[in-house]
């Protein structure tokens, strides 16, 4: 067996007319998220730190937004399909999320359900604020970053 780590990290800038998804869960919010597929930071910063651990590359090479086939896909199961390659075992992942608004303090067990269910392993997920500096700070869009530990066969 041999453990490898791997970091992922995505961005996504709000947008009018979309919903918001974050870790597999519509978060009730007056802005969604812009993105070919439905722009869950969460969920697509954990699929390049898996895919990154089990030395895959990255989302962009397995689900380019390119294609028309992922236009508006569930994020999760992009997931579940970046696991399902690893030729092993996610062992667990650790999530930090990065916004002003909204809180999430609420829906993080939620969160951590629907992904751990994705991947198979405990997922943590954590969130704090960007203390209103940058992008972030100014309340233009949400990122995410993420550590995922798998076990390579």
């Amino acid at each position: 067996m041999s453990p490898r780590v791997g970091i992922g990290y995505d961005s996504h800038r709000f947008a009018a007319g979309r919903r918001l998804v974050l870790g597999g869960v519509e978060i009730p919010h007056e802005l969604g998220l812009e993105g070919h597929s439905d722009a869950d930071v969460v969920a697509h910063a954990i699929t390049d730190a898996v895919l990154g651990a089990a030395g895959l590359g990255d989302i962009g090479q397995h689900f380019p937004p390119s294609e028309a086939r992922w236009r508006d896909a569930d994020s999760i199961e992009l997931l579940r399909t970046a696991v399902a390659m690893v030729p092993g075992w996610v062992a667990n992942v650790d999530a930090t999320v990065v916004c002003e608004r909204p809180r999430l303090g609420e829906h993080r067990l939620e969160m951590e359900r629907a992904l751990g269910d994705a991947v198979g392993a405990p997922v943590s997920v954590k969130a704090t604020t960007n203390e209103g500096m940058g992008w972030i700070g100014r309340g233009e869009g949400i990122a995410c970053i993420a550590v995922a530990l798998v076990e390579l066969e």
